[in-house]
């Protein structure tokens, strides 16, 4: 009982930590987008690399759905992840 009560517990900070992880669109590596965002695989986030390389920082959140890959759906996920700096 005690194992499985500690186990609960013990993921759910770990929930909250994934929930609140936030990752600058601007200067992350395709690495660690395909690891923060969610619905983003690496061949995404090379795109989101790509763009940046391509176009120079993103203004906005929502500069994203030009990058090749990245729809709304995909956009609403991550929206409290993303950060711009």
């Amino acid at each position: 009982v005690l194992a499985g009560g500690s186990a609960v517990a013990s993921a759910q900070p770990e929930a909250a930590a994934v929930q609140s992880a936030t990752v600058n669109i601007n200067t992350a590596d395709a690495d660690t987008l395909a690891e923060q965002l969610k619905g983003v695989g690496s061949a995404r986030a090379r795109e989101i690399v790509r763009y940046r390389e391509t176009y120079g920082q993103f203004t906005s959140a929502d500069e994203l759905l030009e990058v090749k890959g990245i729809g709304r759906s995909t956009l609403d996920m991550n929206r409290q992840r993303i950060v711009l700096e």
